[in-house]
This record gives structure tokens, C-alpha cells and sequence, in this order.
């Protein structure tokens, strides 16, 4: 059973934000917290955690877009901007910002909930990404110290390669720890044959 998408509304028009709330509570989202002001709503998504913000552009204390731009270099949830312009220009700012989508008020619920799922699946997808190159990175730091206790073992050592792999292999099982965190030690030279 999934849980509800939860979401922070920053709209500085209190019936619009009003009207946004309900829309969105009768369509099965949780809205966590709402306010009208830019830098309330960075505040409230770091402290929340929300899934998503909703942001208004024009808002007092910090606009909509430089709220995007924080919450997003954080990675810290979707991001869909709402606003009354639809310039070419403040679309191109808003992507740039961050967000990953666009709705231009007045809007209608069909234009509301598909825009907002595209976000969320957005958002997932580039989380998703995200991991996968650290753990890319994390893996390859492993087969660099890998490599370099191989070669420290076959030169200082006179070990093969082959024998140079099974040693740490070998210690690696035994102390039951990864082989780069074996080849690790051999580089720190604590662990010699």
C-alpha cells in the first residue's frame, strides 16, 4: 500500500492557495504545510521532507524560482513552478531552476495532476540516477585501490598477479571484510604476506 505524495504549497494568494489545497487533498495528496513566502517554503521542504513544492514565482521573502533553485541543487524533492506568466523566458528560468514542470494559472485539475505525476516520476528517475553514478564511482575508487595493492604486492612482495588477487582475496574471506577494504590495508601497509 503506498503512501500518499506529500506536498508543501507556497502561493502567496491565499484563495488560490486555499482553492490548491483542496484540489489537490481530493485528489489523494497529503499537503504537509502551505505559506506564501519563498523562503518559508525552502525552510519547510528541508524541515518536512515533502515528496513535493508547488511554487508560485511572484512571492515576497524569496521568489519562486530562487525556491527552486535551493530546493533542487539539494535534491530535495520535485519541484513544479505555478504561475500566471507564461512567458518563453520564465519558462526557460524555471528549468533552469529547477523545476520539472510548469503550470500557468488559472489552471484546471487536468492540467494540475498530470503535471504534478510527470514531476514526481522525474524526480524519482534523477534520484535513481543519481545513486547509480555514486555507486559507479564507489565501485571503481574499489577497483583503483584493488589495482594498486595488486601492484604493490607483485613489486614489493614478488608476488604474480593471480597470487597477488587470491591473498587478498584469502583475507578479505577470512577477516570477513571487501577485498578493497583488504587491499586498503595493504596499502597502509598493515597487511603484508
Amino acid at each position: 500500500m503506498s503512501t500518499a505524495p506529500r506536498v508543501v504549497i507556497a502561493e502567496d494568494e491565499a484563495i488560490i492557495r486555499l482553492d490548491l489545497k483542496e484540489l489537490l487533498e481530493e485528489e489523494g495528496y497529503d499537503v504537509v504545510a502551505e505559506t506564501g513566502r519563498g523562503d518559508e517554503a525552502v525552510d519547510l521542504v528541508r524541515q518536512l521532507q515533502p515528496d513535493l513544492a508547488i511554487l508560485d514565482i511572484k512571492m515576497p521573502g524569496m521568489d519562486g524560482l530562487s525556491a527552486a533553485r535551493h530546493i533542487s541543487a539539494d535534491r530535495l524533492c520535485a519541484v513544479v513552478v505555478l504561475t500566471a506568466f507564461s512567458q518563453r523566458d520564465l519558462v526557460d528560468q524555471a528549468i533552469d531552476a529547477g523545476a520539472l514542470a510548469y503550470i500557468v494559472k488559472p489552471f484546471q485539475k487536468s492540467d494540475l495532476v498530470p503535471a504534478i505525476e510527470v514531476a514526481l516520476g522525474r524526480h524519482a528517475e534523477l534520484a535513481g540516477l543519481e545513486k547509480d553514478v555514486a555507486d559507479l564511482a564507489e565501485r571503481l575508487e574499489a577497483r583503483k585501490s584493488i589495482d594498486r595493492a595488486k601492484g604493490q604486492l607483485m613489486d614489493k612482495h614478488g608476488l604474480g598477479e593471480q597470487e597477488a588477487w587470491r591473498f587478498l582475496q584469502t583475507h578479505a574471506m577470512s577477516s570477513r571484510i571487501k577485498v578493497h577494504e583488504a587491499a586498503e590495508q595493504v596499502l597502509d601497509g598493515t597487511l603484508t604476506p
